[in-house]
């Protein structure tokens, strides 16, 4: 479920997170690692056997907070938006706050949800669309 969570975090815009940040109220926290950007290795795989090889690199940024309460939040976020990363480890730690969780979940992952399926669904639309289906007729030269 955390998984699921902070996948949705990084997904999310960062006005999303900050808005839905400001409406909850009092969301202080203590930067541990202050958000700080790097590259990591971008793994893919091809052909039949899926030998895997090196894509390329991508910008990653990273941040670490804890909350009043205790709990230490994490984020990895793709690209170089330090607000992004310490707003994303900021809402993972208030997640996993059992007090705050109801909070993140209405406020943020199930808004987040809804955008992205929404635009996963327009992208389908818009490639259905162009969609070609491709047959051949039995020619009879066997």
């Amino acid at each position: 479920m955390r998984r699921a969570a902070m996948a949705t975090f990084a997904a999310a815009e960062t006005a999303e997170l900050r808005v839905a940040l400001e409406s909850m109220g009092s969301t202080d926290a203590v930067e541990i690692r202050k958000p700080e950007t790097g590259l990591v290795m971008v793994r893919g795989r091809i052909g039949g056997d899926g030998a895997p090889f090196n894509v390329g690199e991508a910008t990653v940024t990273r941040c670490v907070v804890r909350i009043a309460s205790g709990e230490t939040g994490f984020s990895y976020i793709l690209g170089r938006d330090h607000e992004k990363a310490r707003l994303a480890a900021l809402c993972d730690a208030l997640w996993q706050n059992r007090d705050r969780r109801a909070e993140i979940e209405t406020l943020i992952i199930a808004p987040v949800r809804q955008r992205l399926a929404r635009e996963r669904e327009e992208a389908r639309a818009k490639t259905d669309a162009t969609r070609v289906d491709f047959f051949t007729l039995v020619r009879g030269e066997d």
